[in-house]
């Protein structure tokens, strides 16, 4: 059996969905996580999705900013989600499905808070809320990820590693790319033994992104990226593990979102 997981932060599902219907027919995933989708549930754009064959869909959502979704053309065994930081900014939604003739597969899919201007949890809260975020993230994952298959998506708003941003040094102080957010990462990592699929399949020492910014308008261009979209894998799905995709021509289509899809293809 093939399973094809796709992550993607929409940046407003119903101003993309164009979008959506193009990648889904030239990518035919099983399983579309969505997050930014930014729209109310009774808003959301069932219909259309169906009508790209994904049959079953759950999603959690606001007005104008946050929300998270799964797609999927696979029946749910089980749905859920989960209150991070006793704030309920719809970041967080999941699903099991089946996977082989093993057990069946948990697929997470996570809207990490952006964190603000300022690297500074004493003064922007926005901050100290990432940084809390995350570290619940660790806790959870150390009793909820080792031992059992699954698969961690989303837009996590951090690139841990030197070769996830285009300029390390100039980079250091800003928020995404910060010692503390890094060291978060691998916290969460380690506690939940997980494998960082990306640095999987890439080499650490080699560029890897999946967001350019909107506000420097020949960022994608001279690929001024970041690596701010994972997916993160448990040890019992190792050998899984097929394929890595970044699909950044997407960045280049009329009125893009600003990041792209992370693409995992998974064989059992």
């Amino acid at each position: 059996m093939s399973l094809r997981v796709v992550s993607w932060n929409i940046n407003s599902i119903r101003q993309r969905l164009e979008h959506v219907a193009r990648f889904t027919a030239e990518w035919q995933p099983d399983v579309l996580c969505l997050q930014e989708t930014k729209v109310r549930d009774e808003e959301f754009p069932v219909a259309d999705l169906v009508e790209m064959g994904f049959e079953h869909c759950i999603f959690r959502g606001q007005k104008s900013y946050n929300g998270v979704a799964i797609l999927s053309r696979i029946p749910f065994d089980a749905q859920d989600h989960r209150i991070w930081c006793s704030k309920d900014d719809k970041r967080h939604l999941s699903v099991t499905l089946p996977f082989g003739r093993g057990e069946p597969i948990e697929i997470h899919n996570f809207y990490v808070p952006s964190g603000g201007p300022t690297p500074d949890p004493e003064v922007n809260a926005r901050f100290a809320h990432k940084l809390s975020f995350l570290e619940e993230m660790a806790d959870w994952a150390s009793v909820h990820t080792r031992g059992r298959r699954v698969l961690l998506v989303g837009d996590l708003n951090v690139a841990p590693l030197e070769k996830d941003v285009w300029n390390h040094k100039r980079q250091l102080r800003s928020v995404g790319h910060t010692p503390g957010e890094s060291e978060r990462i691998a916290a969460l990592l380690e506690a939940g033994a997980l494998i960082d699929v990306g640095r999987h399949f890439v080499p650490p020492d080699k560029p890897l992104y999946t967001w350019w910014a909107y506000r420097f308008p020949q960022s994608f261009q001279r690929d001024y990226g970041w690596r701010l979209d994972h997916a993160f894998a448990s040890e019992p799905l190792r050998a899984a593990l097929q394929r890595l995709s970044i699909v950044r021509e997407t960045r280049g289509w009329e009125r893009p979102s600003d990041h792209v899809p992370v693409v995992v293809d998974l064989a059992s």
